[in-house]
Protein backbone atom coordinates (compact mmCIF):
# COMPACT_ATOMS: atom_id res chain seq x y z
CA UNK A 1 0.00 0.00 0.00
CA UNK A 2 2.69 2.55 0.90
CA UNK A 3 4.44 2.24 -2.91
CA UNK A 4 1.55 2.32 -4.35
CA UNK A 5 0.57 5.91 -3.05
CA UNK A 6 4.22 6.53 -3.29
CA UNK A 7 3.74 5.30 -7.22
CA UNK A 8 0.17 7.78 -7.28
CA UNK A 9 1.87 10.54 -5.63
CA UNK A 10 4.50 10.09 -8.24
CA UNK A 11 2.05 10.26 -11.41
CA UNK A 12 0.41 13.23 -10.05
CA UNK A 13 3.99 15.04 -9.52
CA UNK A 14 4.71 14.07 -13.28
CA UNK A 15 1.00 15.37 -14.38
CA UNK A 16 1.44 18.43 -12.72
CA UNK A 17 5.27 19.15 -13.83
CA UNK A 18 3.76 18.51 -17.48
CA UNK A 19 1.21 20.50 -17.31
CA UNK A 20 2.92 23.27 -16.04
CA UNK A 21 4.97 23.11 -18.98
CA UNK A 22 2.01 23.57 -21.30
CA UNK A 23 0.66 26.28 -19.53
CA UNK A 24 4.25 27.56 -19.56
CA UNK A 25 4.17 27.09 -23.43
CA UNK A 26 0.39 28.75 -23.34
CA UNK A 27 1.28 31.45 -21.62
CA UNK A 28 3.96 32.39 -23.95
CA UNK A 29 1.75 32.17 -26.80
CA UNK A 30 -0.61 34.35 -24.47
CA UNK A 31 1.78 37.01 -24.28
CA UNK A 32 2.50 36.73 -28.00
CA UNK A 33 -1.14 37.02 -28.95
CA UNK A 34 -1.52 39.83 -27.02
CA UNK A 35 1.11 41.93 -28.17
CA UNK A 36 0.12 41.31 -31.71
CA UNK A 37 -3.80 42.79 -30.82
CA UNK A 38 -3.95 43.75 -33.98
CA UNK A 39 -3.97 40.49 -35.46
CA UNK A 40 -7.53 39.40 -37.58
CA UNK A 41 -9.79 37.44 -34.99
CA UNK A 42 -10.30 35.61 -38.11
CA UNK A 43 -7.36 33.60 -37.20
CA UNK A 44 -7.68 32.79 -33.83
CA UNK A 45 -7.85 29.11 -32.79
CA UNK A 46 -11.12 27.45 -31.08
CA UNK A 47 -10.21 27.55 -27.60
CA UNK A 48 -11.92 24.27 -25.37
CA UNK A 49 -14.61 24.76 -23.22
CA UNK A 50 -17.46 23.32 -20.91
CA UNK A 51 -19.61 21.72 -22.79
CA UNK A 52 -17.27 20.79 -26.34
CA UNK A 53 -17.58 16.92 -27.27
CA UNK A 54 -14.31 16.22 -28.37
CA UNK A 55 -13.41 13.08 -30.61
CA UNK A 56 -10.23 11.23 -29.50
CA UNK A 57 -8.89 8.74 -32.21
CA UNK A 58 -5.91 6.61 -30.86
CA UNK A 59 -4.34 5.06 -34.44
CA UNK A 60 -2.61 1.96 -32.70
CA UNK A 61 -5.20 1.27 -30.30
CA UNK A 62 -8.81 1.78 -31.35
CA UNK A 63 -10.57 0.49 -28.15
CA UNK A 64 -8.98 3.20 -26.51
CA UNK A 65 -10.94 6.01 -28.89
CA UNK A 66 -13.98 7.43 -28.23
CA UNK A 67 -15.91 11.33 -27.59
CA UNK A 68 -14.29 13.00 -24.13
CA UNK A 69 -17.09 15.41 -23.03
CA UNK A 70 -15.55 18.47 -21.06
CA UNK A 71 -17.21 18.50 -17.77
CA UNK A 72 -18.13 21.76 -15.85
CA UNK A 73 -14.90 21.65 -14.08
CA UNK A 74 -13.17 21.99 -17.65
CA UNK A 75 -11.39 18.18 -17.47
CA UNK A 76 -12.10 15.25 -19.61
CA UNK A 77 -11.69 11.44 -18.58
CA UNK A 78 -8.88 10.59 -20.91
CA UNK A 79 -7.90 6.96 -21.16
CA UNK A 80 -5.28 5.18 -19.20
CA UNK A 81 -4.51 8.79 -17.07
CA UNK A 82 -7.68 9.62 -15.64
CA UNK A 83 -9.44 13.75 -15.16
CA UNK A 84 -7.43 15.81 -17.36
CA UNK A 85 -7.81 19.59 -17.60
CA UNK A 86 -8.51 20.70 -20.89
CA UNK A 87 -10.02 24.26 -20.54
CA UNK A 88 -8.47 27.13 -22.06
CA UNK A 89 -6.47 25.43 -24.42
CA UNK A 90 -6.81 24.87 -28.22
CA UNK A 91 -7.04 22.08 -29.98
CA UNK A 92 -3.42 21.84 -31.09
CA UNK A 93 -1.98 22.27 -27.38
CA UNK A 94 -4.44 19.95 -26.27
CA UNK A 95 -2.78 17.15 -28.76
CA UNK A 96 0.19 17.86 -27.42
CA UNK A 97 -1.02 17.27 -24.10
CA UNK A 98 -2.69 14.20 -24.23
CA UNK A 99 0.07 12.82 -26.31
CA UNK A 100 2.65 13.42 -23.74
CA UNK A 101 0.14 11.94 -21.13
CA UNK A 102 -0.22 9.16 -22.71
CA UNK A 103 2.89 8.78 -23.93
CA UNK A 104 4.24 7.88 -20.27
CA UNK A 105 1.64 4.36 -20.81
CA UNK A 106 2.26 4.03 -24.62
CA UNK A 107 5.17 3.36 -26.42
CA UNK A 108 4.32 6.43 -29.00
CA UNK A 109 0.99 7.43 -29.16
CA UNK A 110 -0.27 8.63 -32.52
CA UNK A 111 -3.47 10.13 -31.43
CA UNK A 112 -6.01 12.87 -33.80
CA UNK A 113 -8.11 15.15 -31.72
CA UNK A 114 -11.03 17.19 -33.16
CA UNK A 115 -14.03 18.92 -31.56
CA UNK A 116 -17.19 16.89 -33.05
CA UNK A 117 -19.86 18.81 -30.75
CA UNK A 118 -19.17 21.77 -30.09
CA UNK A 119 -20.68 24.07 -27.07
CA UNK A 120 -23.23 26.64 -27.67
CA UNK A 121 -21.45 30.37 -28.06
CA UNK A 122 -22.63 32.64 -25.04
CA UNK A 123 -21.97 36.14 -26.40
CA UNK A 124 -22.50 39.53 -24.43
CA UNK A 125 -23.73 42.64 -26.17
CA UNK A 126 -23.70 46.20 -24.59
CA UNK A 127 -24.09 49.65 -25.51
CA UNK A 128 -26.40 50.92 -28.22
CA UNK A 129 -28.57 47.57 -28.94
CA UNK A 130 -31.87 47.18 -28.08
CA UNK A 131 -32.04 44.68 -25.57
CA UNK A 132 -28.43 44.75 -24.11
CA UNK A 133 -27.27 41.67 -22.22
CA UNK A 134 -26.45 38.11 -22.58
CA UNK A 135 -27.29 35.61 -25.49
CA UNK A 136 -26.73 31.81 -26.60
CA UNK A 137 -26.03 31.33 -30.56
CA UNK A 138 -26.77 28.21 -32.16
CA UNK A 139 -25.70 26.83 -35.77
CA UNK A 140 -29.46 26.79 -36.22
CA UNK A 141 -32.01 29.35 -34.97
CA UNK A 142 -33.72 32.91 -36.20
CA UNK A 143 -33.11 35.98 -34.84
CA UNK A 144 -35.38 39.40 -35.34
CA UNK A 145 -34.62 42.95 -35.70
CA UNK A 146 -37.39 45.31 -33.67
CA UNK A 147 -40.31 45.45 -36.00
CA UNK A 148 -38.18 43.53 -38.12
CA UNK A 149 -39.19 40.45 -40.24
CA UNK A 150 -37.82 36.46 -38.54
CA UNK A 151 -34.21 36.16 -40.37
CA UNK A 152 -33.17 32.23 -40.25
CA UNK A 153 -29.99 31.35 -39.23
CA UNK A 154 -27.88 28.39 -40.63
CA UNK A 155 -23.80 27.87 -39.87
CA UNK A 156 -22.08 29.81 -37.27
CA UNK A 157 -22.95 32.40 -35.68
CA UNK A 158 -21.19 35.88 -36.31
CA UNK A 159 -20.90 39.77 -34.92
CA UNK A 160 -24.41 40.63 -37.09
CA UNK A 161 -26.45 37.55 -36.02
CA UNK A 162 -25.70 38.44 -32.56
CA UNK A 163 -26.66 42.07 -33.01
CA UNK A 164 -30.26 40.85 -34.66
CA UNK A 165 -31.15 38.98 -31.92
CA UNK A 166 -30.42 41.58 -29.61
CA UNK A 167 -33.17 43.88 -31.63
CA UNK A 168 -30.40 45.92 -33.94
CA UNK A 169 -28.95 48.90 -32.91
CA UNK A 170 -30.27 52.04 -31.91
CA UNK A 171 -30.14 55.69 -33.60
CA UNK A 172 -26.68 56.57 -31.57
CA UNK A 173 -24.98 53.58 -32.49
CA UNK A 174 -21.29 54.29 -33.53
CA UNK A 175 -20.90 51.48 -36.12
CA UNK A 176 -17.54 52.88 -37.25
CA UNK A 177 -16.37 52.04 -33.63
CA UNK A 178 -17.21 48.24 -32.53
CA UNK A 179 -15.19 46.72 -30.23
CA UNK A 180 -15.07 42.76 -29.92
CA UNK A 181 -13.79 41.03 -27.23
CA UNK A 182 -12.44 37.92 -26.84
CA UNK A 183 -10.26 35.52 -24.58
CA UNK A 184 -7.03 34.47 -25.11
CA UNK A 185 -6.04 30.67 -24.26
CA UNK A 186 -4.06 29.67 -21.00
CA UNK A 187 -5.83 29.47 -17.56
CA UNK A 188 -4.87 33.33 -17.17
CA UNK A 189 -7.70 35.43 -17.38
CA UNK A 190 -6.58 37.89 -20.93
CA UNK A 191 -8.45 39.14 -23.79
CA UNK A 192 -7.81 40.66 -26.74
CA UNK A 193 -9.60 43.42 -28.41
CA UNK A 194 -10.23 43.88 -32.61
CA UNK A 195 -12.05 46.96 -33.39
CA UNK A 196 -14.57 46.58 -35.73
CA UNK A 197 -16.34 48.80 -38.73
CA UNK A 198 -19.95 48.20 -39.59
CA UNK A 199 -20.27 51.33 -41.84
CA UNK A 200 -17.98 49.81 -43.99
CA UNK A 201 -19.75 46.46 -43.98
CA UNK A 202 -23.41 47.81 -44.40
CA UNK A 203 -22.41 50.19 -46.82
CA UNK A 204 -19.41 48.70 -48.67
CA UNK A 205 -19.94 45.00 -48.10
CA UNK A 206 -16.24 44.02 -46.07
CA UNK A 207 -16.96 40.79 -44.74
CA UNK A 208 -13.79 41.40 -42.69
CA UNK A 209 -15.52 43.25 -40.87
CA UNK A 210 -18.57 40.58 -39.58
CA UNK A 211 -15.77 37.86 -37.99
CA UNK A 212 -17.18 34.50 -36.54
CA UNK A 213 -17.85 34.60 -32.77
CA UNK A 214 -16.41 32.51 -30.15
CA UNK A 215 -17.99 31.14 -26.84
CA UNK A 216 -17.17 34.49 -24.08
CA UNK A 217 -17.10 36.93 -26.72
CA UNK A 218 -18.62 40.59 -25.79
CA UNK A 219 -19.89 42.96 -28.14
CA UNK A 220 -19.04 46.80 -27.55
CA UNK A 221 -21.28 49.24 -29.45
CA UNK A 222 -20.02 53.22 -28.89
CA UNK A 223 -22.55 56.36 -28.42
CA UNK A 224 -22.15 58.31 -31.36
CA UNK A 225 -22.14 62.11 -30.71
CA UNK A 226 -24.06 62.99 -34.64
CA UNK A 227 -25.88 60.28 -36.12
CA UNK A 228 -23.75 59.86 -39.22
CA UNK A 229 -24.62 60.85 -42.91
CA UNK A 230 -25.80 57.73 -44.04
CA UNK A 231 -28.53 57.30 -41.04
CA UNK A 232 -31.13 57.53 -44.07
CA UNK A 233 -29.73 54.89 -45.53
CA UNK A 234 -29.09 52.59 -42.53
CA UNK A 235 -32.77 52.55 -41.37
CA UNK A 236 -33.06 50.19 -44.39
CA UNK A 237 -30.02 47.72 -43.15
CA UNK A 238 -30.98 44.66 -41.54
CA UNK A 239 -29.10 45.87 -38.26
CA UNK A 240 -31.58 48.34 -37.60
CA UNK A 241 -34.89 48.02 -36.25
CA UNK A 242 -37.30 47.68 -39.43
CA UNK A 243 -39.85 50.56 -37.62
CA UNK A 244 -41.16 52.94 -34.76
CA UNK A 245 -44.00 53.74 -33.48
CA UNK A 246 -44.45 57.76 -32.43
CA UNK A 247 -46.53 60.56 -31.21
CA UNK A 248 -47.08 63.75 -33.25
CA UNK A 249 -49.90 65.84 -31.57
CA UNK A 250 -50.52 69.81 -31.58
CA UNK A 251 -51.04 71.76 -34.93
CA UNK A 252 -50.85 69.56 -37.26
CA UNK A 253 -53.34 68.07 -39.93
CA UNK A 254 -53.63 64.30 -38.88
CA UNK A 255 -52.45 63.81 -35.34
CA UNK A 256 -51.95 60.46 -33.50
CA UNK A 257 -49.53 57.72 -33.33
CA UNK A 258 -47.45 57.29 -36.60
CA UNK A 259 -45.51 54.23 -37.41
CA UNK A 260 -41.99 55.33 -39.26
CA UNK A 261 -38.89 53.81 -40.84
CA UNK A 262 -36.75 53.59 -38.15
CA UNK A 263 -33.94 56.71 -37.76
CA UNK A 264 -36.87 59.06 -39.02
CA UNK A 265 -36.35 62.54 -38.68
CA UNK A 266 -38.13 64.50 -36.58
CA UNK A 267 -39.20 67.48 -39.43
CA UNK A 268 -40.65 64.36 -41.46
CA UNK A 269 -42.53 62.60 -39.15
CA UNK A 270 -44.08 66.38 -38.92
CA UNK A 271 -45.12 65.85 -42.92
CA UNK A 272 -45.95 62.42 -42.41
CA UNK A 273 -49.03 63.63 -40.03
CA UNK A 274 -50.13 65.85 -42.64
CA UNK A 275 -47.69 69.12 -42.04
CA UNK A 276 -48.74 71.79 -40.26
CA UNK A 277 -51.82 73.63 -39.87
CA UNK A 278 -51.72 76.63 -42.34
CA UNK A 279 -52.00 79.43 -39.74
CA UNK A 280 -52.28 78.24 -36.93
CA UNK A 281 -48.71 76.00 -36.18
CA UNK A 282 -45.91 77.36 -35.28
CA UNK A 283 -42.99 76.25 -37.15
CA UNK A 284 -40.37 77.95 -35.18
CA UNK A 285 -41.92 76.36 -31.70
CA UNK A 286 -41.94 71.91 -32.02
CA UNK A 287 -40.90 69.95 -28.99
CA UNK A 288 -39.68 66.31 -28.46
CA UNK A 289 -40.36 64.97 -25.40
CA UNK A 290 -38.43 61.59 -25.19
CA UNK A 291 -38.55 58.87 -22.35
CA UNK A 292 -34.89 57.55 -21.92
CA UNK A 293 -33.58 54.17 -20.66
CA UNK A 294 -33.11 54.92 -17.28
CA UNK A 295 -36.49 56.54 -16.87
CA UNK A 296 -36.00 59.98 -16.90
CA UNK A 297 -38.14 62.21 -20.03
CA UNK A 298 -36.29 65.20 -21.82
CA UNK A 299 -38.23 68.37 -24.10
CA UNK A 300 -35.91 69.97 -26.42
CA UNK A 301 -37.54 72.68 -28.75
CA UNK A 302 -36.40 72.45 -32.35
CA UNK A 303 -37.64 74.23 -36.00
CA UNK A 304 -39.31 73.12 -38.97
CA UNK A 305 -36.75 73.41 -41.49
CA UNK A 306 -37.42 71.69 -44.87
CA UNK A 307 -33.79 72.10 -46.02
CA UNK A 308 -32.32 71.08 -42.61
CA UNK A 309 -30.94 67.05 -43.37
CA UNK A 310 -30.74 64.71 -40.07
CA UNK A 311 -28.89 66.41 -37.20
CA UNK A 312 -28.89 66.02 -33.20
CA UNK A 313 -28.80 69.46 -32.89
CA UNK A 314 -31.51 71.15 -35.67
CA UNK A 315 -33.23 67.58 -37.10
CA UNK A 316 -32.78 64.51 -34.62
CA UNK A 317 -33.75 61.38 -35.76
CA UNK A 318 -36.43 59.69 -33.44
CA UNK A 319 -36.76 56.89 -31.31
CA UNK A 320 -39.03 54.50 -30.75
CA UNK A 321 -42.07 56.10 -28.05
CA UNK A 322 -41.17 59.71 -29.17
CA UNK A 323 -43.65 62.36 -28.40
CA UNK A 324 -43.49 65.55 -31.30
CA UNK A 325 -45.25 68.38 -30.74
CA UNK A 326 -46.43 71.36 -32.58
CA UNK A 327 -46.94 74.38 -31.10
CA UNK A 328 -49.83 76.80 -31.35
CA UNK A 329 -48.58 80.40 -33.50
CA UNK A 330 -48.98 83.81 -31.89
CA UNK A 331 -52.32 84.16 -34.28
CA UNK A 332 -53.98 80.79 -32.74
CA UNK A 333 -53.39 81.61 -29.13
CA UNK A 334 -54.99 84.98 -29.94
CA UNK A 335 -57.88 83.45 -31.91
CA UNK A 336 -58.33 80.46 -29.03
CA UNK A 337 -58.31 83.46 -26.27
CA UNK A 338 -60.78 85.52 -28.16
CA UNK A 339 -63.27 82.62 -28.63
CA UNK A 340 -62.76 81.10 -25.03
CA UNK A 341 -63.52 84.94 -23.43
CA UNK A 342 -66.57 85.25 -26.12
CA UNK A 343 -67.93 82.37 -25.47
CA UNK A 344 -69.45 82.85 -22.10
CA UNK A 345 -70.33 86.32 -23.27
CA UNK A 346 -72.74 84.42 -25.93
CA UNK A 347 -74.07 82.53 -23.54
CA UNK A 348 -75.17 85.06 -21.53
CA UNK A 349 -76.92 87.23 -24.42
CA UNK A 350 -78.30 84.37 -25.51
CA UNK A 351 -79.66 83.76 -21.72
CA UNK A 352 -80.63 87.30 -21.92
CA UNK A 353 -82.94 87.40 -24.61
CA UNK A 354 -85.18 84.42 -23.52
CA UNK A 355 -85.95 86.30 -20.31
CA UNK A 356 -86.56 88.88 -22.27
CA UNK A 357 -88.72 86.57 -24.45
CA UNK A 358 -90.30 85.03 -21.32
CA UNK A 359 -91.42 88.54 -19.70
CA UNK A 360 -93.00 89.86 -22.91
CA UNK A 361 -94.97 86.41 -23.21
CA UNK A 362 -96.35 87.03 -19.89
Amino acid sequence: MPRFRILFASVLLIHATSFRSVAASVAKTTAVTAAASSAPVQDDAYIIGPGDVLDLKLFDAAELSGNLEVLNDGTVPLPLVGSVRVMGLTLQQATFWFRKLMGQQLLRPDLQLRVVRPRPIRVALVGEVERPGLYSLTTSESTQTEGGPVVSISGLPTVVDAIQKAGGITQNANLRQVVLQRRLPGDAVAYKQANLDLLALVMQGDQVQNPLLFDGDTIRISRADEPPAESIELAAANLSPKSIKVNVIGEVEQPGTLELTANTPLIQAVLAAGGPKAWRASTGDVELVRINRNGSATRERFQVNLSQGASNAKNPPLRDGDTVRVNRSSLAKASDAIGAVSTPISSLVQIWTLFRLINTTN
